[in-house]
């Protein structure tokens, strides 16, 4: 099994995208790239962090490659804006890419350059890719929420 850390707006959709691809094990919600230790969702939120919801994504390599787990993330949001999607502002919103060693950033970098020169979006993809830090988990809550309350896919 492999990990990859996905950063796309509201973790809850983010995380219920993933869920469903085959070869995909589970999926967490939390925060990643911040300053505290231990933050919670309030201290998140306040945007004084540095900390993005983030879906971290264990997977089977063998069934799903880091490839198609980038090309769900380069769809199920808009990566050309910065600290914001749909009605969530802040930069715990931000579209980033935690990469856990040298193959996944090379692989990241190198889509990102691919969908910018698609000509496939408005404006400049503003994706931030950065090694990946200490994963906190959200709050028991917030795995899973969408599941919990009966939406099997959005944010």
């Amino acid at each position: 099994m492999e990990k990859a850390t996905f950063g796309a707006g509201c973790f809850w959709g983010v995380e219920a995208a993933f869920r469903r691809l085959p070869g995909v094990a589970s999926t967490a919600v939390g925060y990643m790239g911040g300053v505290v230790e231990n933050p919670t969702y309030p201290q998140v939120c306040s945007d004084t962090t540095g900390y993005a919801e983030v879906v971290e994504v264990i997977y089977d390599p063998a069934m799903v490659s880091y490839e198609r787990l980038l090309e769900v993330f380069w769809t199920i949001h808009d990566p050309t804006v910065l600290n914001r999607q749909g009605p969530d502002i802040g930069s715990q919103y931000r579209s980033v890419i935690f990469t856990h060693d040298a193959a996944q950033q090379a692989a990241a970098l190198a889509a990102k350059a691919r969908r910018q020169q698609s000509g496939g979006h408005r404006g400049t993809i503003v994706t931030e890719i950065a090694p990946a830090a200490p994963f906190y988990r959200a709050e028991a809550y917030h795995q899973h929420y969408l599941e919990k309350h009966g939406h099997s896919s959005g944010g």
